[in-house]
């Protein structure tokens, strides 16, 4: 913090953000099971993957989250799937007074965490309407998965030590 001339600490700008819209870019269902038919007794097993992306928009302040979905289900039985459905959920954002140093970590936590429970009442009503039990999505580790994509990018750049 920085001293004003009265000895008093300055208060930082306070953090200003604004869900300006939420869509669905992408989506597609495919329900397997109505297709080919499973025999016998159906246990799903249901995975769920996740990618984020963000961009800063023409506009001022504004900046574009991308929630990238890809969910699957499959019998336990067999292996055989029962319904595969992705879905892009993007959100656009004004923010103000993030600083620069910790603007990407805010756009890949705190924006998808704004998003989620749209992106997830929208799973549960594509899966219900595509034949299945709704699928009510667990709390997502937003944390976690921007420090899984972190490593994921170090690993893949090249070793910076000097060839012998």
């Amino acid at each position: 913090m920085t001293e004003t001339e009265n000895g008093s600490a300055a208060q930082a700008p306070q953090i200003k953000m604004t869900t300006l819209t939420q869509f669905v870019r992408d989506l597609s269902f495919e329900n397997i099971l109505a297709q080919k038919g499973v025999g016998g007794e159906v246990q799903p097993d249901v995975t769920v993957r996740v990618n984020l992306d963000a961009k800063k928009r023409s506009a001022e302040h504004q900046y574009e989250v991308v929630t990238k979905l890809k969910v699957e289900s499959k019998n336990k039985e067999d292996d055989a799937h029962l319904f595969v459905m992705e879905m892009d959920f993007v959100g656009v954002f004004h923010i103000e007074n993030v600083p620069e140093d910790q603007l990407h970590p805010f756009l890949m936590i705190e924006c998808p965490r704004m998003m989620f429970p749209y992106l997830r009442r929208i799973v549960s009503d594509v899966t219900r309407d595509g034949g299945f039990p709704p699928l009510n999505l667990e709390n997502i580790d937003w944390v976690q998965i921007y420090r899984n994509e972190i490593a994921r990018r170090q690993s893949e750049k090249p070793s910076e030590a000097p060839q012998a």
